[in-house]
């Protein structure tokens, strides 16, 4: 189906967010005793704030009544973090443009607070170009089920198959797939070379290498 909308995730693929989640989560999870390498945040990249943060109190065997207090915690410090320390990721401006020369319709999927999404609407200047955008906060699932991707593009009022997506998370990818989307995933140079990423439809090293010859071959 010939594409006309592009719907990209946030954190690690917009802004260099990621270090700044495993930053507060650092914080948070210290006043529990709780101790993370950057090998074992990497699993769980992609994972909405709810799911990240019960899964490894859960696992450090922390009482559930915790669950929300800490997530709320490390959200509200991650936001401030962000807002203070974080940058674009290379080539965000090019992927705009590129699209906006293209009349697409664009949307924003992210399984992060509303409040970051606004966030990266004003940060970079893009509030009039956003046909919509959806959180996955408060939705029932989250990635990597498809369901924050499908409600972007019903909003947008465009079939799933009309869309691009780009991630850079595992899950993200999953979940963009499930939602039988064409995904380009842009992941971490620490990870780029992994093997899960098969299931992409393209894979860059950054968004600044996306190109027509690439457009076109998605677009076919």
């Amino acid at each position: 189906m010939k594409k006309t909308a592009v719907i990209f995730d946030i954190d690690g693929l917009l802004i260099n967010s990621e270090p700044l989640w495993n930053k507060a989560a650092n914080e948070i999870f210290r006043q529990y005793g709780i101790l993370l390498t950057q090998e074992q945040y990497a699993t769980t990249t992609g994972l909405r704030s709810k799911e990240f943060v019960a899964h490894w109190l859960q696992l450090h065997k922390i009482p559930s009544t915790e669950f929300e207090r800490a997530e709320n915690k490390v959200v509200d410090l991650a936001l401030s973090l962000i807002d203070k320390e974080a940058t674009l990721m290379p080539g965000v401006e090019h992927i705009f443009e590129f699209f906006l020369k293209k009349d697409f319709k664009m949307g924003l999927a992210t399984s992060s607070p509303v409040a970051l999404i606004e966030w990266i609407k004003e940060k970079l200047g893009i509030r009039s170009y956003i046909h919509a955008s959806a959180s996955a906060q408060n939705l029932t699932y989250a990635k990597p089920h498809p369901q924050v991707y499908l409600e972007c593009a019903a909003t947008m009022h465009t079939a799933p198959l009309a869309c691009i997506c780009f991630e850079d998370s595992f899950y993200g990818m999953i979940a963009a797939k499930a939602a039988r989307m064409t995904c380009v995933v842009v992941p971490s140079a620490e990870h780029v070379k992994l093997e899960h990423w098969g299931s992409a439809d393209l894979k860059l090293t950054s968004l600044q290498n996306f190109g027509e010859l690439h457009f076109n071959m998605l677009n076919n």
